[in-house]
């Protein structure tokens, strides 16, 4: 355990931060998620609602740092591609 003041508080803040990025990364999955099970009904208005929701929700953790760039391109890629083979195969 440190010793130092600074550095103590220093483990609270990547506690507390560590703590913010899984609940961001687990909002994106659940996103995620929602969009694959619209995706297999007919609601296309939902559908593409919580696509622009996930695609904020990915963006946004760029933007705070949670994410790297191109991870959230590659999971909004991928969105895209398991949507339109799902909407093909029906």
């Amino acid at each position: 355990m440190a010793n130092i003041k600074s550095a103590k508080k220093r483990v609270l803040i990547a506690e507390r931060n560590r703590l913010r990025n899984v609940a961001v990364k687990s909002s994106i999955k659940t996103a995620l998620k929602k969009v694959l099970e619209l995706a297999k009904g007919d609601d296309k208005e939902a559908l593409n609602a919580a696509i622009s929701k996930a695609y904020q929700l990915c963006d946004k953790a760029v933007s705070k740092g949670v994410l790297h760039k191109n991870t959230a391109a590659r999971k909004k890629s991928r969105l895209v591609l398991a949507v339109n083979k799902i909407q093909a195969a029906k």
